[in-house]
């Protein structure tokens, strides 16, 4: 007999259903309900440990009154962090009418990040993250470029110049309440140092430093081995690293080494979990650090989205998803024309004090044994090809300027008789022969005294659309000389691979700069081993010594004929064909307030904060 579906049953099979959402929409609400609580009692645990730590200061200070040893807060350096100069123009940005604390500034990376963590990390953007997070002793004025007290509230350089001594702030601390203290820094000194460590670049750098001491709980004491021009930027703009949170991964120097986000410092910002970030999160997310003994900063949040595709970072933009966006030239004028978008944006274009440049890197040296470009009237041939004017012309639409050398063309570390070399497909030709090079089978393509032809991979990131542009002009370009040009679009991951374990042809990137280039970790041949910069493999003896003599003197006017002469050799040698300087061509929302240009480029990503949002404009919540 056939058995019906009733309305009872109808009933009971709805009443059921009812039953099984409503448990699984309570047991929703207890994990969110858990969760909230331990965000709460992790919040109260901080709470609670600096109740304690303010109690301990009271105290103390009770007893420094009993035994009358208190002295004024303009002795001990001022008792409002904001009162330093360090943060002069972040506080007159808080004077400022509509000012109020608040918001998010959201951002963008064109590449994806492998890694947050200090030392471990390679790239600029990372770094860009990590100058929120830690601190250094010293920051620069923008303006004026003079140094100025952050973490040390004073400093002093013995005759010989070999000896700085700095005496830190007593109420600093990391973003979890450890206080800060002499001997983190003589923590982050011996950490790098530590072979096991991967930080090959960083103890490049720190190469001139002979010991880090901390003389009293608040005084440390940096010795060099000998005269160093950059000293006091090497020692005061070392970022510190907590000695409670880093130490422990001594015992286990790989998880430091293979980790993604460990980052902890006594910045204005923090990560919630300073272990807890990973790749695949798909951006990057600093919270502002209540523990920050400076000047809060304006905002409540930091964020960067990861977009990596030109055009969807365009979309991301207009749609009010982030806040700036850097065009390309080829767009810049169209976006200048769209009434819509100029509506709520403000632009920029200039060319940045320390830009950056961008290069075709020369692999000099593969698998051990060298290649063609390890001869020098090659690497010349390649930059006489290279018609970095039609580059800048067609495809920077004149927004970009040619490069000479690492040194910009208005620092006093260049040689104003240097000129690009122009582009000659007849200097290229007769260079090439000399080396051996020829069309040998006559069939357009030259090959070397053993038949083989010239060809080589050009890798470069996959998602610049101007890179790709330029790397296509440059094949068409080259085969004119018999030169085949293979490009090899890379993601930026497996771009850092190549370049860690020098496995290319050639490779397009660029380097940023600063105020005063030091060349020895991308040039000298010392850093040519793994996890050195000077991953094409070029060696010159005579540019070693001028880098050395260069950075041994303190002395400017000795100093710049040294540099200078260090450029002349790289102009003749090529390790790189310097392509250009590209200008800066930015629009940011309109409800970012106090943009400046400054001797330092755009103060959008300055530390001390000195941006913010009107409270009428705030966007988001905490």
């Amino acid at each position: 007999m056939e058995k019906r579906f009733t309305f009872k049953d109808f009933f009971l099979f709805a009443f059921l259903s009812l039953l099984f959402v409503t448990l699984l929409l309570a047991m929703y609400m207890v994990d969110r309900q858990w969760a909230e609580m331990a965000k709460m009692q992790g919040v109260m645990q901080e709470q609670a440990e600096d109740i304690r730590s303010i109690r301990g200061l009271v105290n103390g200070l009770d007893q420094r009154i009993r035994n009358g040893s208190v002295v004024s807060t303009s002795a001990q350096g001022g008792e409002m962090a904001d009162a330093t100069p360090a943060f002069k123009r972040a506080q007159a940005a808080a004077g400022m009418p509509g000012y109020q604390r608040g918001d998010w500034l959201v951002s963008s990376f064109g590449t994806g990040l492998k890694t947050i963590t200090p030392l471990v990390s390679s790239d600029a953007y990372a770094a860009e993250v990590q100058s929120y997070v830690q601190e250094s002793l010293l920051t620069r004025e923008p303006e004026t470029l003079e140094w100025l007290g952050l973490v040390a509230r004073d400093w002093q350089v013995s005759e010989d110049g070999l000896t700085f001594t700095f005496q830190l702030r007593e109420d600093v601390k990391f973003s979890d309440g450890e206080p800060l203290e002499a001997d983190d820094l003589v923590f982050t000194f011996e950490f790098i140092q530590n072979p096991a460590i991967a930080a090959p670049r960083e103890r490049a750098v720190l190469d001139k430093i002979e010991s880090i001491t901390a003389t009293a709980k608040y005084e440390v004491v940096f010795k060099f081995k000998e005269p160093y021009f950059n000293s006091l930027a090497l020692a005061g703009g070392m970022a510190i690293m907590p000695r409670h949170f880093y130490e422990p991964y001594l015992k286990n120097p790989e998880t430091f080494n293979q980790s993604k986000g460990l980052l902890l410092g006594s910045g204005p910002y923090r990560l919630a979990d300073p272990k807890g970030w990973t790749p695949d999160q798909g951006l990057v997310e600093l919270q502002r650090n209540p523990r920050y003994w400076g000047l809060q900063p304006s905002f409540d949040r930091l964020l960067w989205k990861v977009i990596q595709n030109d055009a969807a970072r365009l979309t991301t933009f207009r749609n009010g998803e982030i806040d700036s966006y850097g065009a390309r030239p080829r767009e810049y004028q169209t976006l200048l024309d769209d009434k819509e978008l100029r509506q709520r944006t403000q632009n920029f274009e200039y060319m940045s004090p320390t830009a950056g440049y961008s290069y075709i890197g020369w692999n000099q040296q593969n698998n051990g044994k060298p290649t063609r470009f390890a001869d020098k009237r090659v690497r010349q041939a390649m930059t006489y090809l290279t018609d970095r004017k039609r580059v800048i012309d067609e495809i920077m639409l004149g927004y970009a300027e040619a490069a000479v050398s690492p040194f910009n063309p208005r620092s006093k570390q260049h040689d104003e008789a240097l000129e690009p070399r122009s582009f000659s497909v007849d200097k290229a030709k007769q260079l090439l022969k000399e080396a051996g090079f020829a069309d040998r089978d006559k069939n357009g393509v030259l090959e070397d005294a053993d038949g083989n032809p010239f060809e080589f991979e050009l890798v470069f990131f996959q998602d610049n659309e101007d890179t790709r542009r330029m790397v296509l002009f440059l094949k068409d370009l080259y085969a004119r000389a018999g030169i085949s040009l293979i490009p090899k679009p890379t993601e930026w991951s497996v771009m850092l691979d190549l370049i860690n374990n020098r496995n290319f042809d050639a490779i397009t990137l660029g380097w940023t700069s600063g105020v005063e280039t030091d060349i020895y970790q991308i040039f000298h041949s010392k850093q040519i081993g793994a996890g050195g910069d000077n991953f094409v493999g070029y060696k010159n003896e005579r540019l070693d010594q001028l880098i050395e003599q260069a950075r041994g003197s303190v002395d400017e006017a000795k100093r710049m004929p040294l540099w200078q002469e260090a450029e002349r050799i790289m102009y003749e040698d090529q390790p790189y064909t310097f392509l250009m300087r590209r200008e800066s061509l930015v629009f940011i929302d309109k409800r970012i307030h106090n943009l400046q240009i400054t001797n330092l480029g755009l103060n959008m990503g300055m530390v001390p904060v000195e941006i913010f949002v009107p409270g009428d404009q705030h966007k988001y919540s905490k």
